[in-house]
This record gives structure tokens, sequence and C-alpha cells, in this order.
């Protein structure tokens, strides 16, 4: 007969790596829609701001991005008055 103990914070460790995967995979998601968008509209992406959209974890900057992507001339015009595309934000 098995034995489940039940004390605070059981579970804690395994629905936190749950959830912060389940924001992980949603944020790859948004990051791949953000970048279809940019190559099928012609626009050249350059490593760096490619760098910055796939390693965000924020889901509501990158809904901001994907909207900004389908009316943006250049890349690096998806962050706006974040600053340069060299400035980390995550």
């Amino acid at each position: 007969m098995s034995s489940v103990s039940y004390f605070p914070g059981r579970g804690t460790v395994r629905e936190t790596a749950y959830l912060e995967g389940k924001t992980e995979g949603r944020a790859e998601g948004e990051a791949k829609g953000i970048l279809s968008v940019l190559e099928v509209r012609g626009i050249p992406v350059t490593d760096s701001v490619r760098e910055r959209i796939t390693s965000c974890t924020d889901l509501d900057r990158m809904d901001t991005w994907l909207e900004r992507s389908r009316t943006v001339e250049r890349a690096e015009d998806l962050f706006g008055e974040e600053g340069s595309a060299d400035k980390p934000v995550a």
C-alpha cells in the first residue's frame, strides 16, 4: 500500500516547472509568429533583432510586437519606444 504525504509546498516544484514550460511554449509560438509575419512581408531581420524576439518571455510585449509586425517598415521598429534593438529587454 502506498502512502501519500500532504505537506505545505507539495507539488510546487512540479507545478512551477509546468507553468514555466507552458509560458515558454507560448513565447516560442509568439516569436515564430512575429518572425513569420516579417518574413512574409519581405522585411529583413538582423541577428540581434531575431535574438531579441526569440529570447523574450514577456507575452504582453510579444503581443504588441506581433501587432506591430503587420505594419512596420523595418524589423527594428517593432520595439518602438523601448529603445534600440541592441538594448536587452525580456
